[in-house]
């Protein structure tokens, strides 16, 4: 996932495995008893979107697991800030939920007024799962590779541009890291949407966009785009044959859509070690995995303790790119 120190996901393994441990050992028993009444998941999106459609599927497979029914309610609007601020504002019991994306750690610094706060408001449950981008560039750019890519634009100082979907966005913040990471100067230009910024790359209207594999995927086998590198620590499953860009020289660089899930804070030892139990062991079934590979995402494993220090990093991380980048709050 996205890269700070202490290093990503693979780099908090050792601190948290003690810890998470730990918190399951001391589950006591009436934490057992849970669930014994409906559980509500809210998305603080609309339908159909990737976020909802993976909170669907979780939903499906818990309440398979705990013989309950686990509803999911989409409360959109604001950048995702009305449903998480339900979800902060509700009992801290284990039976409101939340599943949101990569906005839950770049809201609080890019918004200048949250109704809740990011640290202090939630129990971060578990990493749900992870979409790599992709730095892509359109064939009439002529290079081949993450480090011909960054000759070409240290050679040219501000004449390259890159597309996002918007301000804040994941693909933009991934452009914006790049920059920082590599010393180079790219103009930045939001579009309102995913649309207009892939059929304006596509026509060549602009040069490079940072994307998720499920949207490039195709227009790079076609070779309507051209792959140069990877933003996760690993290769894509989808794509072996293109490296990561950590791999590529731009060593730590990491900058994916993650998807996590959050209970209220002060969330009772107990109820947090059972559901992220639960979760593990449906994020682990192939059930989960088959769909969830259907949109390109792999599904996270880490255990809650790890998963909380990778949040605590990813709000810190976010927010030195916000303002090193200068990008306006809302």
């Amino acid at each position: 996932m996205m890269k700070m120190k202490p290093r990503g996901l693979a780099a908090l393994a050792a601190v948290a495995t003690l810890a998470a441990a730990a918190g399951f050992a001391a589950a006591p028993a009436h934490a057992q008893g849970y669930p014994s009444k409906p559980v509500r998941i809210v998305v603080p999106f609309p339908p159909g979107g990737t976020t909802d459609i993976l909170a669907r599927d979780l939903a499906n497979q818990l309440g398979q697991r705990w013989k309950q029914s686990v509803l999911v309610e989409n409360k959109a609007g604001a950048g995702g800030t009305i449903g998480t601020a339900e979800v902060a504002k509700a009992a801290a019991d284990g039976y409101t939920l939340l599943v949101t994306a990569t906005h839950q750690v770049i809201n609080p610094s890019l918004m200048k007024k949250l109704p809740y706060d990011a640290r202090r408001d939630f129990t971060p449950i578990a990493l749900v799962g992870a979409v790599p981008n992709v730095l892509v560039v359109h064939p009439s750019l002529n290079v081949k590779s993450v480090q011909e890519f960054v000759a070409l634009a240290k050679s040219q100082p501000g004449k390259l541009s890159f597309g996002s979907t918007g301000i804040g966005g994941s693909n933009h913040l991934s452009g914006e890291l790049f920059k920082a990471m590599t010393g180079i100067d790219m103009t930045h230009i939001p579009y309102k949407g995913a649309a207009p910024a892939m059929n304006d790359l596509l026509g060549g209207q602009i040069p490079v966009m940072f994307d998720s594999v499920p949207t490039v995927i195709q227009h790079v086998k076609s070779g309507k785009l051209r792959a140069l590198g990877v933003t996760s620590m690993t290769r894509s499953a989808s794509l072996p044959e293109v490296p990561t860009i950590d791999e590529s020289g731009v060593k730590g660089f990491e900058a994916t859509a993650w998807f996590g899930m959050y209970a209220p804070g002060g969330l009772p030892a107990e109820v947090t070690a059972r559901l992220s139990a639960d979760l593990q062991a449906v994020l682990k079934s192939d059930a989960v995995r088959e769909s969830f590979a259907k949109y390109g995402v792999e599904p996270g494993t880490p255990p809650q303790a790890q998963f909380a220090a990778f949040y605590a990093a990813e709000l810190d991380k976010w927010a030195r790119v916000i303002e090193r980048a200068g990008v306006k709050q809302e």
